[in-house]
């Protein structure tokens, strides 16, 4: 008989039903404090596969998470917010989700075991060897992400994935597999719980390394973040101020920063116009 996957084994506790508010929530944190700890055993396979998608994105390719469920959909939640805090081509980071990324909400389980839905919307995209696609699966044998990676192998396509098992058939279709385990859910089965926060922390670990190294940030601060709403044009305008401290005017800071875009944008022009003497990371 073939051994339970860790992700299905029985939880590590029992009789839910009848444990007070109290026990629930200590036992979910207990297990939710395994989490980190399972992420730090799995850091140079990240470092490799993030490292990986730095080399692809500055070579003018794209990285495309490929996933399903929770994890496909937290890799959603993922590519929207970069535009914004990045102020990235949307194009760059992408998602491939089971069902479509349109249906989100729908929450489509069936679409994972179409194996041939994933390549093709890689295709519609005009995928290429350029790229980097990085399938996401708790169980690390979905059928819809371990079919697509193989497609994007047997085409020379860069592949990379994060799994929530051991010797999972997915890592076999991965150039860079990353195998994060952290035990059985709190209720048995339940992928939403750890894997999903194993899933969501490793999407934020990704994509800010990469844009990081890709210069998106200086110092410590979001410099191409995108005029959004009025917290963001106020932060930008106190950056701004706080960079170049000879400018000690908010209203004219405020006025450049929405006539320009950002603080990098703002920066470069007051230089050009000689308004400041030089730029901060000189």
């Amino acid at each position: 008989m073939t051994s339970l996957r860790v992700t299905e084994q029985p939880s590590l506790y029992d009789h839910l039903e009848k444990k007070s508010v109290a026990e629930i929530l200590h036992d979910i944190n207990e297990e939710d404090k395994k989490v980190p700890l399972a992420i730090e055993k799995a850091l140079p396979d990240l470092e490799r596969l993030i490292s990986a998608i730095e080399h692809q994105l500055r070579n003018g390719g794209r990285m495309f998470y490929v996933g399903c469920g929770t994890g496909g959909r937290l890799s959603v939640l993922d590519q929207v917010e970069l535009p914004n805090t990045y102020g990235i081509d949307p194009e760059m980071i992408q998602c491939v989700l089971a069902g479509g990324v349109e249906n989100l909400v729908l929450a489509l389980e069936e679409a994972e075991d179409d194996v041939e839905e994933g390549w093709r919307t890689l295709q519609a995209k005009h995928v290429s060897p350029k790229d980097i696609i990085v399938g996401i699966s708790a169980s690390g044998c979905t059928p819809y992400v371990l079919a697509t990676l193989k497609h994007c192998q047997e085409n020379g396509i860069p592949t990379g994935s994060f799994v929530g098992n051991p010797d999972s058939p997915i890592s076999k279709y991965s150039d860079y597999p990353c195998e994060i385990v952290c035990g059985p859910e709190y209720i048995t089965g339940s992928t939403r719980m750890k894997c999903g926060t194993v899933q969501k922390l490793v999407c934020d670990m990704i994509s800010t390394t990469v844009l990081i190294r890709l210069g998106r940030i200086e110092g410590n601060r979001m410099v191409n973040v995108r005029l959004i709403n009025n917290k963001v044009v106020d932060r930008s305008v106190r950056m701004l101020m706080e960079r170049n401290p000879s400018l000690t005017d908010y209203d004219f800071c405020e006025k450049m920063i929405k006539q320009c875009g950002n603080v990098k944008k703002t920066e470069q022009y007051l230089f050009e116009h000689k308004i400041i003497d030089k730029l901060p990371e000189e």
